[in-house]
């Protein structure tokens, strides 16, 4: 990525000749040539200046908007360093044939604009490259999730179902060890079975809990921390948190979708849609195969 870079933005000051360039004849040609060697290397200073001082190492699992925010610094940083190479080289074949010195404040601020316009223009190709690169490895990561999705609830269907089968005697809801009750700081309580939460959101001081009962969609206010909740639900493999603000079951989830550069969850019953943040996708992952 960065030699096709260089190299386009060396044919776009062998086309402009900027700073008086055209009076070094046939001989730009090949001073271009070891300038694109030079910016080369500057680019791979930069990158080690943004990978290791800024902290932002390359990566596609951070998702599309850091990648897009690291190429700002790095265009940031190599514009004006690959500005003053380029000058400083330029100050010596120029000088020889009575030019005028590219590295003075003018010439280095034509420089500037010309390397500003082609990382512009570069910019953007790259960044459609990238967004696309990602938005595919977005989509496989779905539909690895969905696949490892179906093969968990289709055992967890088979658990439940075991379960009941062997039960010698009926046994009233509260003795039923799916049954959970989930309470707040104040008396409020809700009572379901797990297997029946969709999911809990954090609403401020409160949390929604999200569930299904009698066929229906029921939500219930309690006022607690979504903290709270997650270390109640702790022993619950399925139960896991996928954002901040929510936890979700995934025995209820309907399916994994990608939209717009990130992903959610679709709720089976309510089909409401739950944010996934990109800290919690591999996280869920490893749930996910730590069960099956």
């Amino acid at each position: 990525m960065r030699i096709i870079s260089v190299g386009i933005t060396c044919l776009a000051f062998v086309v402009f000749k900027p700073m008086g360039l055209d009076a070094l004849g046939l001989m730009l040609y090949l001073h271009f040539l070891a300038i694109w060697v030079l910016g080369v290397g500057v680019c791979y200073f930069t990158e080690g200046v943004v990978t290791h001082i800024l902290g932002m190492p390359t990566s596609l699992d951070k998702g599309v908007e850091y990648v897009i925010r690291r190429n700002l610094w790095f265009q940031l940083i190599n514009t004006p360093l690959e500005a003053l190479f380029i000058c400083a080289y330029l100050h010596f074949p120029m000088s020889s044939v009575g030019a005028a010195d590219p590295l003075s404040w003018k010439g280095i601020l034509q420089a500037i604009l010309l390397l500003a316009f082609c990382s512009f223009i570069v910019g953007l190709y790259w960044r459609y490259k990238f967004r696309s690169r990602f938005l595919a490895l977005e989509l496989e990561e779905t539909r690895e999730l969905n696949s490892q999705l179906q093969l968990l609830q289709k055992e967890t269907e088979h658990r439940v179902k075991k379960n009941e089968e062997e039960k010698a005697t009926p046994v009233t809801p509260i003795e039923q060890p799916d049954v959970i009750t989930l309470t707040g700081s104040t008396n409020e309580k809700v009572m379901l079975s797990v297997f029946h939460l969709l999911y809990i959101e954090a609403v401020g001081n409160y949390v929604k809990v999200v569930h299904w009962l009698d066929g229906q969609v029921r939500s219930d206010m309690l006022r607690a921390t979504s903290k709270q909740m997650e270390d109640t639900l702790h022993t619950y493999p399925m139960i896991v948190r996928c954002h901040r603000a929510f936890i979700v079951n995934l025995g209820q989830v309907e399916h994994f979708v990608s939209k717009a550069g990130s992903m959610q969850l679709v709720m089976k019953h309510s089909h409401d849609t739950i944010p996934v943040s990109r800290s919690n996708v591999v996280a869920i992952k490893e749930k996910m195969k730590g069960i099956l």
